[in-house]
């Protein structure tokens, strides 16, 4: 994944919203073993609030290991001003977002682990996502190319 000019995005729940093609590439730096996510992402409101439901579902291959399905869920919820804040599927908060620059980092704790993530948008149709995990235990890097798909006709 290439470093692109970011692409300012004024509401982020807005542009978000749809289907998105998912390639991961996954790389545990302590042992040096790598793996890979591709799948789809869907950024779908839940209700009249605005509120966003992200679900990704996929196929994921770890080192030499079969694939396996894999998936997570996040929530969007908006702020008037166009950033959003992301939530975890039981409702935790996990950080901000904030696209209007095109780019976006941010940091998240979790127990001993620390999570740092960069936000980019490259256009319309994408953006890259990568996220490096460090602790007692970890230490990963995740990178992620998100790029829009047609709507599906219902």
């Amino acid at each position: 994944m290439s470093p692109a000019a970011p692409h300012p995005v004024p509401d982020a729940v807005a542009y978000l919203t749809g289907r998105w093609a998912v390639e991961r590439e996954l790389l545990d730096l302590r042992t040096d073993t790598a793996g890979a996510f591709r799948g789809t992402a869907r950024f779908a409101r839940t209700g009249d609030d605005g509120r966003v439901l992200h679900v990704e579902d996929g196929e994921l291959r770890w080192g030499d290991a079969p694939a396996v399905r894999a998936g997570r869920t996040l929530g969007l919820d908006p702020a008037p001003d166009g950033t959003a804040e992301v939530t975890f599927a039981d409702g935790r908060p996990f950080h901000g977002l904030d696209l209007r620059t095109g780019r976006w980092t941010v940091r998240h704790p979790c127990a001993a682990d620390r999570y740092d993530g960069t936000f980019t948008v490259v256009s319309p149709d994408e953006w890259h996502l990568r996220w490096r995990t460090t602790g007692p235990a970890k230490d990963h890097l995740l990178t992620s190319v998100y790029r829009r798909l047609p709507p599906v006709d219902r």
